[in-house]
């Protein structure tokens, strides 16, 4: 490695940065992901750096600042190039927080022009015409038109982007992308002249994804969810290979939990029941009673995790959590939750669990603060977009911990993840 830093990137949550890394780690970079902004410099020699926030669903005033903070930090870490991750399914709010975060970083890296494309085809993510697709439906028509925080409703990419955004947006078309490095070179040569100054780009497949990589070698500012990931590392010379994602072997109990409520979420907690799994659902009105739900669930794990993995999950369908946010209101709904389920993980290592699952970008967020963990090296992958990640806790436990957004993974994923670690 030359000196300095290769990558420097910043993920808007923490689900999504070890999505980034996995990718990276897949395809030859060594990386590690930090919790938040580091207080002092990097304590490994690395390739990549994805410093994961906490900034999705924050004001976009507080996102941004944050995401200033992250890349000062990677500045000085002598970063050459820098990524901004966003989820594969683009959720935000119509002011943002994608597009002011995107514009802001262009203002502090003094760049006119970047690309933006959440495409991430192995978690059937494409966008075709600017129009983002999960699996054969629209954005708009999939389970994202339900999400709690951010329900998406137009799956127009540009549309959406513009909206957020005080400068132009274009497209890169599918036609472009397929025609490779040359032809979207051109293409960006001609936005430019044209006063586009980020444009979103068709990805049909993860040829596409690698016949972009190299057209987008010069800008300063990349934005994307995990997908063009893929094709970044050839950038700077380096090819997959088994020893960037060498971890430690896994050792003690073994636990997850669920704060999703996602599709994909909902199946794996049922095929984990179905199974025989020991299970304990979360009631959020028992925890906005004042019951002590944390203890309780404790006490219920304790004996059980000799036998094998315990699962403590708040996971529900649509109608049962709009019932719960229309009687405790929204973020106080959702907070409260993460809040419980962040404890619990704390409480499930504290009885010695080693190897921990977490479901859900917000849920976590809020565990690996609960816990205090402030590095993790990125591991062999479980499924597209979820690898195994190793790294120690505040009270320096070493821990094994796959951080699975909501959306991510087969119905038998939380089984999968631990026979992997075995």
């Amino acid at each position: 490695m030359g000196s300095g830093l290769l990558l420097g990137c910043i993920a808007d949550d923490f689900t999504g940065a070890t999505d980034l890394a996995n990718n990276l780690v897949r395809n030859g970079m060594r990386a590690v992901q930090t919790i938040g902004v580091p207080a002092g410099p990097l304590e490994v020699n690395t390739d990549a750096v994805v410093v994961a926030l906490k900034t999705r669903t924050t004001p976009a005033a507080e996102a941004v600042q944050q995401s200033l903070e992250a890349l000062r930090w990677l500045q000085a870490q002598g970063a050459r190039q820098i990524y901004f991750k966003y989820c594969s399914t683009f959720d935000s709010t119509t002011h943002g927080n994608i597009g002011p975060v995107t514009e802001a970083l262009m203002d502090a890296l003094g760049t006119d022009f970047t690309v933006a494309t959440p495409a991430f085809p192995d978690n059937q993510r494409t966008v075709f015409k600017g129009y983002l697709f999960v699996g054969d439906v629209l954005l708009s028509e999939s389970g994202m038109r339900d999400h709690p925080l951010t329900p998406m409703t137009d799956a127009n990419l540009v549309r959406v982007l513009q909206a957020q955004c005080k400068r132009r947006v274009g497209l890169i078309d599918y036609r472009t992308v397929g025609a490779g490095e040359a032809a979207i070179r051109q293409r960006i040569q001609a936005l430019r002249a044209e006063g586009v100054a980020i444009a979103v780009v068709d990805a049909l497949s993860n040829d596409d994804l690698l016949r972009l990589g190299p057209a987008l070698k010069d800008l300063k500012l990349v934005t994307a969810g995990s997908g063009v990931a893929i094709g970044l590392p050839a950038n700077f010379g380096l090819r997959a290979s088994e020893g960037a994602s060498r971890l430690p072997s896994g050792l003690g109990a073994r636990a997850v939990v669920a704060g999703s409520c996602s599709q994909a979420t909902n199946r794996q907690v049922r095929t984990f029941i179905e199974a025989g799994g020991a299970a304990m659902a979360l009631d959020p009105l028992r925890i906005a009673a004042g019951q002590d739900v944390v203890a309780q669930t404790l006490a219920w794990a304790k004996p059980l995790l000799a036998k094998g993995p315990v699962l403590v999950y708040s996971t529900a369908e649509p109608g049962a959590v709009k019932s719960v946010q229309g009687r405790l209101g929204v973020e106080q709904a959702g907070a409260m939750v993460e809040r419980a389920i962040a404890a619990i993980a704390r409480g499930l290592v504290d009885l010695g669990v080693r190897q921990l699952v977490v479901a859900g970008g917000e849920t976590s967020g809020a565990c690996v603060q609960a816990l205090g963990v402030r590095q993790l090296q990125i591991g062999p992958q479980i499924d597209p977009g979820v690898p195994w990640c190793w790294g120690r806790d505040g009270a320096g436990h070493h821990l094994h911990m796959a951080l699975k957004s909501g959306n991510f993974g087969g119905d038998d994923f939380f089984g999968k993840a631990f026979a992997l670690l075995q």
